[in-house]
């Protein structure tokens, strides 16, 4: 990759973030419009929806961070494998830290010893780069921006869970999963979307629970019995009471995606990674010119 290409690369990878950063995707704008239209008139959960579909046009309105918290930066990229990978990191790293210099990004690595801000969001596993290289002639880049308030309300249950009277089955895995709503309450600034996973290792089952987010709220999953439990977790939540906020209401949950993985016979795992209303997450098809063709959310 030349210097040329490069600098081409850079601006559409600049242009990934600021778009991620300040425009919600349009199938989670319209669930919370849906959520809103749900609730009672003048109630504290309409209220508090009414709040967040006016954070969203400003946030797009004026290019800013739908959020202080612009999170952990979460990367997810195929691309040419005529690319040099390392060349590709350090581009992508570049881009975080001009978007942080625009203040599309806030500076929000810290050294985990010290307390010590970078000030450009790049560090030690900072941002989180994930690449795949595949035989096409263009880069899908996707990009989210997890906060620490919905990262911090994420859970993982070991079955069978005596506790929860859980067993090694989806019904045991829909008792995990009610019950990290209900721990969560109104933290991680709901209403909240989930991402799980059930199998894997500890340490997978959070990736694979993560990835789950780069599905749209309005896909279907492709095995029946996952998209049923999809369904009865997120109309079960809702019935809840705890509403956006913790405010009371029925919007506590705009969705569940549930993605499954083998396991050893000794373990069974499920991994739940909550993502709030700020459902920062967007990407693009990119040229082999580092041109953006097209936007996927």
């Amino acid at each position: 990759m030349n210097a040329s290409l490069q600098k081409k690369y850079l601006a559409a990878f600049v242009e990934v973030i600021r778009k991620t950063s300040s425009e919600l995707p349009k199938d989670v704008a319209d669930a919370i419009h849906v959520g809103r239209s749900k609730e009672a008139p003048g109630s504290r959960a309409e209220y508090a929806l009414g709040i967040i579909e006016k954070n969203i046009e400003l946030g797009k309105l004026k290019s800013q961070p739908l959020c202080q918290d612009t999170g952990t930066n979460l990367f997810y990229v195929h691309y040419p494998r005529k690319l040099d990978p390392e060349i590709l990191t350090k581009v992508i790293k570049k881009a975080v830290i001009e978007a942080t210099k625009k203040g599309y990004l806030r500076q929000n690595s810290v050294d985990s010893i010290t307390g010590k801000n970078s000030g450009t969001n790049v560090g030690p596993g900072s941002p989180v780069i994930h690449l795949e290289a595949w035989n096409k002639d263009f880069m899908d880049m996707r990009l989210m921006l997890k906060g620490g308030g919905c990262e911090n309300v994420g859970a993982q249950y070991s079955l069978p869970d005596t506790k929860l009277g859980a067993g090694r089955d989806l019904n045991g895995a829909r008792k995990c999963i009610l019950d990290a709503i209900v721990q969560a309450q109104g933290k991680g600034c709901g209403p909240g979307i989930l991402g799980i996973c059930i199998g894997g290792d500890r340490g997978t089952g959070y990736a694979v629970s993560k990835e789950q987010f780069l599905r749209k709220l309005t896909d279907k999953n492709s095995n029946p019995a996952l998209a049923k439990l999809e369904e009865e977790v997120t109309a079960q939540a809702n019935q809840l009471g705890i509403g956006p906020m913790g405010f009371g209401g029925g919007t506590t949950l705009l969705g569940a995606k549930i993605g499954v993985v083998n396991r050893v016979p000794a373990s069974f795992f499920v991994s739940i990674s909550y993502m709030c209303w700020a459902f920062r997450r967007q990407g693009a098809s990119i040229t082999a010119k580092g041109e953006i063709k097209k936007w996927f959310y």
